[in-house]
Protein backbone atom coordinates (compact mmCIF):
# COMPACT_ATOMS: atom_id res chain seq x y z
CA UNK A 1 0.00 0.00 0.00
CA UNK A 2 1.45 3.33 -1.03
CA UNK A 3 -0.16 6.53 0.19
CA UNK A 4 0.71 9.82 -1.44
CA UNK A 5 -0.42 13.01 0.23
CA UNK A 6 -1.32 15.75 -2.20
CA UNK A 7 -2.00 18.37 0.45
CA UNK A 8 -0.66 19.17 3.88
CA UNK A 9 -2.93 17.80 6.63
CA UNK A 10 -4.68 20.29 8.89
CA UNK A 11 -3.26 20.83 12.37
CA UNK A 12 -5.99 18.64 13.84
CA UNK A 13 -5.32 15.88 11.33
CA UNK A 14 -1.60 16.04 12.01
CA UNK A 15 -2.23 15.67 15.76
CA UNK A 16 -4.35 12.58 15.05
CA UNK A 17 -1.74 11.08 12.71
CA UNK A 18 1.03 11.70 15.25
CA UNK A 19 -1.04 10.07 18.01
CA UNK A 20 -1.74 7.01 15.87
CA UNK A 21 1.92 6.66 14.92
CA UNK A 22 2.97 6.92 18.57
CA UNK A 23 0.38 4.30 19.62
CA UNK A 24 1.50 1.83 16.94
CA UNK A 25 5.18 2.38 17.79
CA UNK A 26 4.47 1.72 21.47
CA UNK A 27 2.41 -1.40 20.69
CA UNK A 28 5.13 -2.86 18.44
CA UNK A 29 7.82 -2.09 21.03
CA UNK A 30 5.74 -3.77 23.75
CA UNK A 31 5.28 -6.87 21.58
CA UNK A 32 9.02 -6.95 20.89
CA UNK A 33 9.88 -6.75 24.61
CA UNK A 34 7.36 -9.49 25.44
CA UNK A 35 8.71 -11.71 22.67
CA UNK A 36 5.44 -11.72 20.76
CA UNK A 37 5.19 -11.62 16.99
CA UNK A 38 3.36 -8.89 15.10
CA UNK A 39 1.65 -8.74 11.74
CA UNK A 40 2.80 -5.80 9.60
CA UNK A 41 2.32 -4.73 6.00
CA UNK A 42 5.37 -5.15 3.71
CA UNK A 43 5.79 -5.40 -0.04
CA UNK A 44 2.06 -5.22 -0.66
CA UNK A 45 0.94 -7.83 1.88
CA UNK A 46 0.79 -8.86 5.53
CA UNK A 47 3.91 -10.42 7.08
CA UNK A 48 4.38 -11.94 10.53
CA UNK A 49 7.56 -10.70 12.22
CA UNK A 50 9.21 -11.60 15.51
CA UNK A 51 11.10 -14.46 17.11
CA UNK A 52 7.98 -16.55 17.76
CA UNK A 53 6.33 -15.89 14.38
CA UNK A 54 5.16 -19.06 12.61
CA UNK A 55 7.67 -20.47 10.14
CA UNK A 56 7.23 -19.65 6.45
CA UNK A 57 5.67 -23.06 5.76
CA UNK A 58 3.11 -22.48 8.56
CA UNK A 59 2.55 -18.81 7.77
CA UNK A 60 0.14 -18.08 4.90
CA UNK A 61 0.98 -14.35 5.10
CA UNK A 62 4.74 -14.42 4.59
CA UNK A 63 5.91 -13.57 1.12
CA UNK A 64 9.47 -13.47 -0.10
CA UNK A 65 10.98 -10.02 0.46
CA UNK A 66 12.66 -8.15 -2.36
Amino acid sequence: MKVTLKTTPSKESQVILDSLQKAVTQALERKRRLGQYAVVWRNGGPVMIGEDAPKVSENPFNRPTK
